[in-house]
């Protein structure tokens, strides 16, 4: 008990620091959620979305599952995904992966069994066509296809053909150095507008 012991006082001290460093931050904070960046990414826990943008409480939301996997069937993420573009009206989706991903490791091992072997389906299919690649490879190639993914959501293309500025982003995450890397894999509904309009 001791450890969640000083979890609370951890988030007494933080809070205290918070409103000095900015006086009024939690009440602003209450009245509103409005931020501009949905983060889908690895439920790893040295990847925290506020931390490693330096962004505060309320400027992402955040979606996390394990290898950052976007599933059509999974309604959590679905929920989250519809949440985030018709309600709060994101502008900027980023998919987030990082090297040497623990999921996608124990794919590459055919180490996987349960609802994680499941989970990982899209994955193991990827690893059978790209045996050859890397580990670090194949965390770059997952977030890729997960932007290919998210681009051919219905949710998505719905908002794209309304006219919405929307871009999904893919990007990996480095523990060893914690810099990101943007993959250049931005897709912007560019298309999409242009077929609603024909």
């Amino acid at each position: 008990m001791k450890e969640i012991i000083q979890l609370l006082n951890n988030n007494k001290e933080w809070a205290r620091r918070v409103e000095i460093e900015t006086p009024g931050f939690f009440t602003k904070l209450k009245k509103q959620q409005r931020p501009k960046y949905l983060w889908i990414g690895c439920s790893d826990s040295r990847v925290p979305a506020n931390q490693i943008t330096g962004l505060l409480p309320g400027d992402v939301f955040v979606h996390r599952n394990i290898s950052n996997q976007v599933i059509n069937t999974d309604m959590n993420l679905m929920c989250v995904l519809q949440y985030a573009v018709d309600v709060l009206k994101v502008k900027h989706i980023i998919v987030c992966g990082h090297y040497g991903c623990g999921g996608i490791a124990a794919v590459k091992r055919n180490a996987t069994s349960g609802m994680l072997e499941h989970w990982l389906e899209n994955v193991r299919v990827s690893v059978r066509k790209h045996k050859r690649i890397t580990l670090n490879e194949m965390c770059e190639l997952n977030v890729k296809r997960q932007v290919e993914n998210l681009a051919h959501n219905t949710i998505v293309q719905k908002a794209w053909e309304r006219g919405r500025k929307l871009y999904i982003h893919g990007w990996i995450y480095a523990i060893s150095d914690g810099l990101i890397k943007d993959l250049k894999v931005t897709q912007s509904g560019a298309h999409a507008r242009k077929h609603h309009r024909s």
